[in-house]
Formats: structure tokens, C-alpha cells, sequence
């Protein structure tokens, strides 16, 4: 009789979503233009209570310019403050009369170089260092991973809430699984459906996304008790808000958010994805290596996830004027 796997991964539907989930990023970063972010807030109220699988963000006319003020997030707060690259104003005016403008969110603002500061008279003030350019992203595709269609889960509550919203251009399902007219009919008309073999790099268009309108008013479900739904009517101007939120966050993380475990069975892939030659698959190192059996203390592999992110994508890792993170401390962050 062989021996026992000694693979510790007790939930397989999670590991094979993982490694689905980062086979159709690189693969769309691949063939596509996009700029792909993975685990994102996607709600309007609270971002959290939404989180979509998948980002990907069209580039728009002014990308370049959005490239050259930092590789980083840049805080949408700190975008509509009253901050502008004209007359400096007082730091404390500026976030007492911004919603939602933190001293903390300042402070990230002027690490990545999008506020300037300088001190008059024992004053603090506040400056933008360039105008920022609303015309840098031209459309948002949301994509909800669902290898195994056999188990959907909240499936179709979540993608009725993505299409009623409506803070993507397109919302998409992406399956491993044979679609069938019966699992078409269970999801709402207007969204997309592809069929992804991830070992492969093969993805087929099962059905086209419907364009959702994004500068209008949406609707946001709260939560969902027995015999009752609250929802929550949300302006053109919360859900513009939101979807720059939304694309910032995909620029400055991107989808490699994830550390390479010391092992001596550990390895990458030539995109960078976490993959073990002992069970010959990519793995989830924050699930599966940490309790693994099989598991020999080794050093890490060596992976640079920037520069692999700047030589697949328009995204510019060290822009002029900018300044650079501290090499390696925190490059799958």
C-alpha cells in the first residue's frame, strides 16, 4: 500500500481557487493591457463587506500621467481634499474640512509623493504635487472565481449585487467547470462568463458581459436576514468615489500579494506564482506550507515581484521624483 500524501491542505475547493485564481491573473496580464489587482473592497458603504476575486483596470487616455506620480495607492481622500498644486493650505484645515481626510491618510500621501509639505511661521501646509488625472483608467472588469460550479456557494447573491451596484463596466464568472444552460439561467443576463483551464492558459468566452452603466446611481444589498433585505441607494457620486478606490488599490497592489515559503521544495513560476515541486502544483503558501508535513526549512526563492510586474504591464515601479520604497521589505505586500 503507498504511503499517506502527506499534504496538510484540508480544504481542497480553497486550494484549487487559489491556484485558479492566480492562474487567470497571469494570465490575463499576459494577454491583455490590464492592470490586475486580486482580493479587493468592492462595496460602496463598507468595502469589506464585498470583497471581488478578481480587478482588472482598462488603461484610459491619461495613464501616463498616472504612472509618473507613484507606483504606490495614492488615497482617494487626499485626492478630493482641498489640496490642490496651486496655494499650499493648512494641514489641519484640510483635514477638518475634508470628510474622511486622516492626519494618517496625510501621512501616506506625502510618503508616496503625492502631497508636498513645507512649514510657515510653525504651520504646517499641504500641497499636491501634481494635478491628479481623472481620465487615467477607462474601465474597471470585475471577475468572480468559481472553479467548481457544482458548489456556487453565494454565487448568485454576489453577482446580482455586482450587476445592481453596477461599479464595474463589466462583471464576469470565471469557471473551470462545463457550463450548462441551467447554471446561464441562475446568474443574472448581464454577466459574463468564461471558461478558464488554468494548467493550460486557455480561457474561452462562454457568454459576453453586458455594459453596466457606472455613472448612474446604484443599488447596494446591506445584509439579507430571513423574509427581509436591506439594501442601500447609492449616488453616481459615492459610486465614482468608489470605483477610483477601487482602481488606486489595484494599481498600487497588484496580485503577487503574497509571501514565497522558505522550503527547499518551494519554487516559482516564470510569472512568480508560488509553486512546490514536491506535490508538482502551485500552492497557497498562507494555507498550505505553514503546516506541512513535508515541509524543509530552505531559503526562499528569490522573486521580484516588481520587476516582473514592469515587464508584463504599463505599470512604472520607480517613477521620477518618487520616492522608492526600501528594496525587498515589503515587495509581495
Amino acid at each position: 500500500m503507498a504511503d499517506a500524501d502527506p499534504d496538510p491542505d484540508s480544504d481542497p475547493g480553497a486550494r484549487r481557487e487559489f491556484a485558479f485564481e492566480l492562474g487567470l491573473c497571469a494570465h490575463l496580464e499576459a494577454t491583455t493591457d490590464w492592470l490586475v489587482g486580486r482580493q479587493l473592497g468592492a462595496a460602496v458603504e463598507r468595502p469589506g463587506r464585498r470583497i471581488v476575486d478578481v480587478v482588472a483596470v482598462a488603461p484610459g487616455p491619461a495613464f501616463d500621467d498616472r504612472a509618473r506620480i507613484t507606483a504606490e495607492t495614492v488615497p482617494v481622500r487626499a485626492v478630493e481634499s482641498d489640496v490642490g498644486v496651486g496655494e499650499a493650505v493648512p494641514r489641519r484645515r484640510a483635514v477638518r474640512e475634508t470628510p474622511g481626510l486622516t492626519d494618517a491618510l496625510v501621512d501616506r500621501a506625502i510618503e508616496v509623493g503625492f502631497f508636498a509639505t513645507e512649514r510657515r511661521n510653525g504651520r504646517e501646509y499641504l500641497r499636491q504635487t501634481t494635478r491628479y488625472p481623472d481620465g487615467w483608467f477607462d474601465r474597471l472588469v470585475g471577475i468572480e472565481n468559481k472553479p467548481d460550479l457544482g458548489s456556487p456557494g453565494a454565487l448568485e447573491r454576489q453577482l446580482r449585487t455586482d450587476v445592481s451596484l453596477g461599479l464595474f463596466e463589466a462583471v464576469i464568472l470565471a469557471t473551470e467547470s462545463h457550463v450548462t444552460r441551467a447554471h446561464l439561467n441562475r446568474i443574472p443576463d448581464a454577466v459574463g462568463v468564461w471558461r478558464f483551464d488554468p494548467d493550460a492558459g486557455e480561457r474561452t468566452v462562454i457568454r459576453e458581459p453586458t455594459a453596466l452603466a457606472t455613472d448612474e446611481g446604484g443599488v447596494e444589498l446591506v445584509e439579507r436576514r430571513p423574509l427581509e433585505t436591506e439594501i442601500s441607494i447609492v449616488a453616481a457620486e459615492a459610486k465614482a468615489r468608489a470605483r477610483r478606490r477601487i482602481a488606486e488599490r489595484a494599481y498600487g497592489k497588484g496580485w503577487r500579494t503574497y509571501d514565497l515559503p522558505a522550503c527547499e521544495h518551494a519554487a516559482a513560476t516564470d510569472d512568480g506564482r508560488p509553486y512546490c515541486a514536491r506535490f508538482e502544483r502551485v500552492v497557497d503558501p498562507s494555507r498550505t506550507c505553514r503546516d506541512c508535513d513535508a515541509r524543509e526549512p530552505g531559503t526562499a526563492p528569490a522573486v521580484d515581484a516588481d520587476a516582473l510586474r514592469a515587464s508584463r504591464t504599463a505599470w512604472e515601479p520607480d517613477p521620477s521624483g518618487v520616492r522608492r520604497r526600501q528594496s525587498g521589505l515589503d515587495r509581495f505586500q
